[in-house]
């Protein structure tokens, strides 16, 4: 057995894990056998007794607990006794460990189920490109524990919807960071999560392209600062209402499993390529709808004012402004968004807990927030993902809360991300983490390449 990566083995175990773990022990040690046929750690727990557990891949592929060794008055018996076991099983020759109650069924996400222009092109991408590599293993391993409800998950995620299911998957990996008990049985909303205390109801959104718009063909690098100011009053805010208006004509609220329980949209920017880099400050002006503009007064301090929207008027469509404040609205306690929450993320992570082809080195480059009550302008970061660069799932994620939900969102269940709250004067307030990004890409370098030849980029 030798020793593993925190990050790798959680991306191996952490979906298996009991939520309610981490509040009896605390895990210190990892590791895994050669062809990672095992995996054990050793924790200890609030009674200060050492324990250790083993664990191996059940018929679903899932690893699960198949031996639990405890208790150790000192970490070296139970680093000891796991080395023990570890070698009886694994002289032992087997490879799955079935626990019966399996689901039965392989969830081969990256085997095409279509052929020819049927498949996604962003699909064939990650599936076929060596840099995208890292994040199609790290997606595959999720995907072992990931409950396909609708049945269509595979087909969708391969052809017309795959945006919409990275989206759902990112969702689930955050979730699952955060040590919620995740229930994907029910066919909507999305998810249904729990720490126990709190239950929240989530409901996955995506904007997505619209047919014949010359708007979506708009690359990142022609953008001025003054059209992308321009594009967030009016055209980004008409984008996010459209789906977001058809969710709450859903009124998921009034089915039994949702009635009384904090109701959360999630929504994602794919409708152009890069776009998220640039739209979350329209969403937040339509949610509340109010728009800030800022100043700094003769003495240098920052001053920011809000000013009321109505509408919102693009091509001769025009929607109220001010999503919180629509009729029904007021069942909808929170809007989740991440501007990080692409291919990218998948591609970092990946990379992170050692997957992917490592020949390929990753680096991520992009603004973040400042915390400095008089900046007016994010600060910048630049990264290369190696064995000292540290990332969560959840970084990126903003939550803006409904000043009038019925049932409002407790920041306790997301600790990790950013939270926003409108005063009734129209100023913004946050909680934000400590490294907040609003925006990235990540540059892909073979072994051969250099700065001045990238082979891939991702945003």
């Amino acid at each position: 057995m030798n020793p593993m990566r925190r990050e790798r083995f959680e991306s191996l175990v952490g979906y298996s894990r009991l939520p309610h773990a981490a509040a009896m022990s605390c895990e210190l040690e990892w590791y895994a056998s050669n062809s990672e046929t095992i995996l054990a750690t050793i924790l200890i727990d609030y009674e200060d007794e050492f324990a250790t557990i083993i664990l191996g891949r059940d018929a679903d592929m899932r690893y699960r607990c198949i031996e639990s060794l405890a208790p150790f008055q000192c970490i070296e018996d139970a680093r000891k006794s796991m080395l023990n076991k570890s070698h009886e099983i694994i002289l032992s020759g087997q490879k799955t460990f079935p626990q019966g109650d399996e689901r039965g069924k392989k969830q081969d996400l990256f085997s095409p189920i279509q052929k020819g222009k049927k498949l996604n092109p962003n699909f064939e991408i990650v599936r076929t490109c060596k840099g995208y590599s890292s994040a199609k293993e790290i997606i595959a391993e999720a995907m072992h524990h990931y409950t396909d409800i609708d049945g269509n998950f595979i087909e969708q995620f391969q052809t017309s919807g795959f945006d919409s299911r990275l989206w759902e998957l990112y969702l689930f990996a955050y979730l699952t960071e955060e040590r919620l008990l995740v229930d994907r049985t029910h066919h909507a909303p999305d998810f249904l999560v729990s720490d126990g205390q709190h239950n929240v109801a989530i409901e996955a959104v995506t904007v997505q392209a619209s047919q014949n718009s010359d708007a979506e063909d708009i690359d990142l690098a022609s953008l001025t600062p003054e059209k992308i100011q321009e594009l967030q009053k009016h055209y980004m805010p008409i984008k996010f209402g459209s789906p977001l208006y058809s969710k709450l004509k859903k009124q998921y609220w009034k089915m039994e499993h949702v009635k009384g329980l904090p109701l959360v949209f999630a929504i994602a920017d794919f409708h152009a390529k890069q776009s998220m880099l640039w739209t979350s400050t329209a969403l937040q002006n339509y949610l509340y709808g109010v728009r800030h503009e800022f100043h700094f007064s003769d003495n240098g301090q920052l001053v920011v004012s809000p000013f009321r929207v109505e509408f919102h008027e693009y091509n001769g469509k025009n929607i109220p402004s001010g999503f919180f404040f629509t009729e029904n609205a007021e069942h909808i306690s929170a809007v989740m968004f991440s501007s990080t929450g692409t291919i990218s993320k998948f591609i970092r992570m990946g990379k992170l807990a050692g997957f992917g082809d490592s020949s390929v080195s990753v680096l991520y480059h992009g603004t973040c927030h400042k915390h400095d009550d008089n900046a007016a302008l994010p600060d910048q970061f630049s990264f290369e993902i190696n064995d000292t660069y540290e990332e969560t799932w959840g970084e990126g994620i903003s939550i803006f809360h409904n000043p009038r939900a019925l049932y409002p969102l407790s920041r306790e269940i997301f600790p990790s991300v950013a939270h926003h709250y409108m005063q009734e004067d129209g100023q913004i307030y946050s909680f934000l983490p400590e490294f907040h990004p609003y925006g990235g890409l990540t540059v892909m370098l073979h072994a051969t390449d250099d700065l001045s030849s990238k082979k891939e980029e991702s945003p």
